[in-house]
């Protein structure tokens, strides 16, 4: 690897399209993200974040624009980009049937590295899941499963990991145990784009958000960048009613994590 492709941004995308006959799903998209951060993609359902990402990871090619990855071009230098990243999709892609150290074990030994015993130990450790790594995934809760799956994209030590709606459909328990696997990522040095519809989800995690509609950027900034687009509101002090987040996490609670899991849209 050359010393150009290590320096600057992790990603960058300039001018990307893509369209699917006469629906266009990316009209001209452009952002980076810096090495070592979370960077989240957010938007609705059809803004077109799941097309980026594919573009991204090489799994579909882009009408127009360019875009590389770990500093290689992902239209002509696709094999590079591919060992440079991890993709994980919407569902856990693990197998029930094996226990969570068997799932691991198989990734490594399918990579073919040295002592892939060693390495899921490691991993079970990392995202808290030693205590249930003789079990099968099975009797896994979502959370759990979900943890797994961010372990086994990290096999071989990816430097860029692209985690495309990571806590769909997940309870908001599982969410924020997901949210801590994600910030230890990042506070490891691997670079993280996340695409997610969730506003607590961006706000939380993330270092820089771009909001995506309609296939276009309409802003891309840090957090307190985005919150200065609007005029501070005066409000009049009241008293505040508990939500039903506040009642389900001091029932549950939250393992000692402060869970800011604000405006949770609901699955259907």
């Amino acid at each position: 690897m050359t010393v150009h492709q290590i320096q600057g941004p992790a990603i960058r995308v300039q001018g990307l399209e893509k369209s699917y006959k006469e629906l266009h799903v990316l009209r001209g998209v452009d952002f980076e993200v810096a090495r070592g951060s979370i960077f989240a993609l957010l938007g609705s359902n059809g803004a077109g974040k799941t097309t980026a990402v594919k573009i991204l990871s090489t799994l579909l090619k882009a009408d127009a624009g360019t875009a590389s990855v770990h500093g290689f071009d992902v239209a002509k230098q696709a094999a590079d980009v591919r060992e440079s990243i991890s993709l994980t999709g919407q569902f856990a892609a693990v197998d029930e049937i094996l226990t969570g150290r068997e799932n691991l074990v198989l990734v490594a030994r399918l990579r073919h590295l040295k002592d892939p015993g060693k390495i899921a130990d490691g991993l079970l450790a990392r995202f808290s899941l030693t205590d249930a790594g003789a079990r099968k995934v099975s009797t896994y809760s979502g959370g759990m499963r979900r943890r797994l799956d961010i372990a086994m994209s990290l096999i071989g030590n990816p430097p860029v990991i692209f985690l495309d709606e990571p806590t769909t459909g997940l309870d908001p328990q599982a969410r924020i145990e997901v949210w801590q696997a994600v910030k230890e990522l990042a506070a490891q040095g691997t670079t993280v784009l996340l695409t997610t519809q969730y506003l607590d989800e961006a706000e939380h995690l993330a270092d820089r958000i771009a909001i995506l509609h309609e296939g276009r950027i309409l802003v891309n900034g840090t957090l307190a960048e985005l919150k200065q687009l609007l005029p501070p509101v005066k409000v009049e002090y009241i008293e505040k009613q508990p939500t039903l987040e506040d009642v389900f996490l001091t029932l549950v609670g939250d393992n000692g994590k402060n869970g800011h899991d604000r405006n949770v849209a609901t699955d259907a």
